[in-house]
């Protein structure tokens, strides 16, 4: 059964209350970024163990909105065993140590509805570099890169999507809506607020036809947050 298409709580009003840059405090101590040699070298590693076919990237979340890469093709493609989630603990980026933020990975558990991206075959190495200096968040990363398989309306293909590691250091596992829609209301970073992060991915996935159940409950919480927020400062 469809789901009704009520409209978004979240507007680009209640995100711009909150909307801020903050200066990037760089890596957390103990938490290096990822050197040239180790993009390299991951790069490399997934290219041995790529699938035959073209290449294919699974965008779920700000991919979608901000694609880093030129595609030649989208499809609407569905990941079984995982799901999206809030379990990335962000001190940069879109928080700071102070009020750190959260951002989406695919976890293990239920599906995930997206799009996969047919990307160009030129240099495909250079690509899978630039992809993961884009969502590697540190040197013990917990937005890892690896293969799956996709269902898609023209049959099944395999393509590179990034998923949470529970390893990770910022791995933050499963938390409450409430505490993932307070955290979303407050944080910012210096690539801006977690209020925008996921009023794009929602407006985005929308205008695909893509309903998150779970993200549709999230941005109405995060909402009344920010109401609530600029109430009290505003008494």
């Amino acid at each position: 059964m469809s789901l009704r298409r009520s409209a978004m709580e979240l507007t680009a009003e209640l995100v711009a209350r909150v909307e801020r840059t903050e200066p990037d405090p760089g890596p957390m101590p103990g938490q290096p970024d990822p050197t040239e040699a180790d993009l390299e070298a991951t790069a490399a590693a997934l290219l041995t163990s790529r699938p035959d076919g073209p290449l294919w990237l699974f965008a779920y979340g700000s991919l979608i909105w901000k694609p880093e890469l030129t595609h030649l093709e989208a499809r609407q493609a569905v990941a079984h065993g995982w799901h999206r989630r809030f379990c990335m603990r962000l001190t940069r980026w879109r928080g700071t140590r102070e009020v750190p933020g959260l951002m989406m990975a695919l976890d293990r558990g239920g599906s995930c509805a997206g799009l996969a991206y047919r990307l160009p075959d030129a240099d495909p190495h250079g690509q899978l570099v630039r992809l993961l200096v884009r969502e590697t968040d540190s040197r013990r990363p917990t937005n890892v890169p690896r293969w799956m398989r996709l269902a898609t309306p023209n049959g099944p293909l395999h393509a590179l999507a990034f998923v949470a590691s529970p390893e990770g250091a910022n791995y933050a596992g499963r938390l409450p809506q409430r505490v993932v829609a307070r955290t979303l209301a407050r944080a910012a970073g210096h690539w801006g607020s977690g209020a925008q992060y996921l009023y794009n991915t929602v407006t985005q996935l929308e205008a695909h036809g893509i309903r998150d159940r779970n993200l549709w409950a999230l941005q109405a919480r995060v909402a009344k947050e920010i109401r609530g927020l600029t109430l009290s400062v505003a008494a």
